[in-house]
């Protein structure tokens, strides 16, 4: 009778820890999110930028290709927008050093944003943030659906 207790208190105790976070049913946390990068497989930032998005709780997909251009254009990342990877994540580009918590933000709202950018490859960002490095002031540009640019964060560095 007592083990019989034991279980049932037991029962009540951790069943409403697991109820209350149905993310349970996927296997990951609820902070958790897919995303899928291409890159070169000799690309070093690109390795870099990807540990970083690890590091904040992403479940990275890395896919080296032989032509990055290729996911430039179908993803249609313009020309002065591009980077040396490009990612998708919930229907929306990541093009070059993005900071995992703006790709985290615009997760939240993405209104109609189609892409987060940050042009080049400036000193400074994930992945080209190697010590001894110079840390570049750099900006995150959104690109909407109808082609809208604007500042969506800026970093300053100094």
């Amino acid at each position: 009778m007592k083990s019989l207790i034991l279980g049932i208190v037991s029962c009540l105790v951790t069943i409403p820890l697991w109820a209350a976070n149905p993310v349970w049913l996927e296997g990951k946390t609820s902070d958790q999110y897919e995303i899928t990068v291409y890159r070169s497989a000799t690309c070093g930032c690109c390795k870099a930028w990807v540990s970083h998005l690890k590091d904040h709780n992403f479940d990275v997909t890395d896919t080296t290709v032989d032509d990055v251009n290729k996911f430039k254009q179908q993803f249609n990342i313009p020309t002065d927008a591009a980077s040396c990877h490009t990612a998708m994540v919930n229907g929306v580009a990541i093009e070059g050093h993005v900071p995992a918590q703006d790709i985290k933000r615009l997760l939240k709202d993405k209104g109609d944003i189609r892409l987060l950018t940050v042009p080049m490859m400036p000193s400074g960002t994930p992945g080209m943030d190697r010590p001894g490095a110079p840390k570049n002031d750099f900006k995150v540009y959104s690109i909407t659906q109808d082609d809208q640019v604007d500042v969506y964060n800026t970093y300053s560095n100094y």
